[in-house]
């Protein structure tokens, strides 16, 4: 294993990532946890879009989404999914590459009950990435689904998380004259031991 100082040092990847979004949250203005979330279709052109990164396992990163959106149905179809987090703030980033498979269970169930009552019955409400008539027709379709489930909305079938497994993420930390530190956690499967190396800038 190469050597890691400083804000690198003495930890596991999952550990590092949540420190430094703990240290961008009183700093960045707005969403420290936003992604910039890639995938490809079923052609392999590539997609980027952003969402709010909800959660940082021991062992995966975990995100929500309408799973008929067309990042849920490209990474259905892959089962890969990459992602950055930049904070200008902190001049720092992390790149995350892996495995993408779908959280339906409980946990998914907490995290939807946690979202404010319009935010749930948006979620039923909206057909993510097809085609909509006008903001109207939007406005109509919650209404509807509110007289439907009036104050307690079941978390809907085709809604929950996105876990992404990495076999590779890597740090990037500003340095001067562009002499940046880059260490990359790297591994062949989710099974194996990380092998970690620095890059050059």
């Amino acid at each position: 294993m190469q050597e890691r100082t400083g804000i690198f040092a003495g930890q596991d990847p999952f550990g590092i990532a949540r420190d430094w979004l703990a240290a961008a949250e009183p700093l960045e203005p707005n969403d420290p946890n936003a992604i910039a979330l890639a995938s490809v279709d079923e052609e392999g052109m590539p997609d980027v879009r952003m969402v709010l990164l909800k959660e940082i396992e021991d062992a995966a990163f975990v995100f929500y989404t309408n799973y008929d959106s067309a990042k849920g149905r490209q990474i259905a179809q892959s089962g890969k999914a990459a992602f950055v987090l930049h904070w200008k703030s902190l001049r720092r980033q992390i790149r995350v590459r892996g495995h993408a498979s779908r959280e339906e269970g409980p946990q998914a169930d907490a995290y939807y009950a946690s979202r404010s009552l319009q935010s749930r019955l948006g979620a039923w409400a909206s057909r993510q990435s097809a085609p909509l008539e006008s903001r109207g027709a939007l406005m109509a379709e919650v209404a509807k689904v509110t007289a439907r489930h009036a104050g307690a909305p079941p978390r809907p079938p085709f809604w929950g998380g996105i876990r992404i497994v990495p076999t590779q993420i890597e740090f990037w930390a500003d340095g001067a004259f562009r002499l940046h530190d880059r260490f990359l956690w790297q591994r062949p499967s989710p099974e194996a031991e990380w092998n970690v190396r620095r890059l050059s800038p």
